[in-house]
């Protein structure tokens, strides 16, 4: 059931992207930005759609913030794939945006991706309320910038190039500003679209975003490049702290299952109607991509 509603979900957020930038001038930067939304679990998308339904905001009503979150995840992955970054070659499968292209075509695809998302977030599509509208727009910006991923990512770029372990707490913060982030704004999101508290939603996607991570970091141990889509193995060959060689893999499956029963009763108030975003939770833990 859970895997149906994310691909149903999945095609919703692709066909809006496909729509956004089919009047667009066919050049390589398009063509890379086409080719960087493509794929992908869409999950943060699917997060969005199924927070709206909380509150009965049907999925045409959601599907621009869904789609404007896939599209500025999408940057994040191009623009940290860079050689100046992490230097990654492939991304679900297939190799990155600068392989395929160029660094410049690379960099360039990442900014109009930014651009896209909040181009869609503003557009009276999104919301019919402009104070809604900039509400998604202001909560994106700060969730994506310096007080949220790019915060996290400077955070480890910063830990690597110092060439020191960080701590189980600055683990913690790190990961909840780089990856948790997004994924806060987007389960956010629906309660933002219907004008309610965010405070459940916050709750949920906190513990939900770490549990993510701790998955990912897992993933690198133990998952397969043929199924994760990518290099396994990297943090360990970079000597990066992480929440596996901090608390060992049985520590790291006990901690982000305990996560997930957090993030689960941070939804009780929502009854039945929240199943699908309490098996999103579970679904994090038990990925193999």
């Amino acid at each position: 059931m859970f895997q149906s509603s994310l691909k149903s979900a999945a095609e919703r957020i692709e066909t809006r992207l496909t729509e956004a930038l089919a009047g667009a001038a066919d050049q390589p930067v398009t063509q890379a930005m086409r080719y960087a939304v493509s794929g992908g679990k869409r999950l943060r998308g699917f997060l969005v759609l199924e927070s709206a339904a909380l509150y009965d905001i049907a999925p045409e009503a959601a599907v621009d913030a869904a789609a404007a979150v896939e599209a500025l995840h999408a940057y994040s992955l191009v623009h940290d794939d860079m050689p100046c970054m992490d230097d990654d070659d492939l991304r679900r499968g297939q190799p990155t945006v600068h392989v395929k292209w160029d660094d410049g075509t690379a960099l360039l695809t990442g900014d109009a991706l930014q651009t896209l998302a909040f181009e869609l977030l503003s557009a009276p599509a999104c919301h019919p309320d402009p104070a809604v509208r900039i509400d998604l727009v202001a909560s994106l910006a700060r969730a994506s910038g310096i007080d949220g991923m790019v915060l996290g990512q400077a955070q480890d770029i910063a830990a690597e190039t110092a060439g020191r372990s960080l701590t189980l707490d600055e683990i913690t913060e790190l990961q909840a500003n780089k990856t948790g982030a997004l994924i806060r704004w987007s389960a956010e999101a629906g309660a933002r679209l219907a004008r309610a508290d965010i405070a459940p939603l916050t709750a949920y996607s906190t513990a939900l975003g770490l549990a993510f991570q701790i998955a990912d970091d897992i993933l690198d141990v133990e998952g397969d490049a043929a199924k994760t889509g990518k290099r396994v193995h990297k943090d360990a060959e970079a000597g990066k702290a992480t929440f596996v060689s901090l608390l060992g893999l049985d520590g790291a499956r006990a901690r982000a299952l305990a996560l997930v029963e957090e993030a689960e009763a941070a939804l009780d108030p929502f009854g039945g109607r929240a199943d699908p975003l309490k098996a999103a939770a579970r679904f994090v833990i038990s990925r193999e991509s």
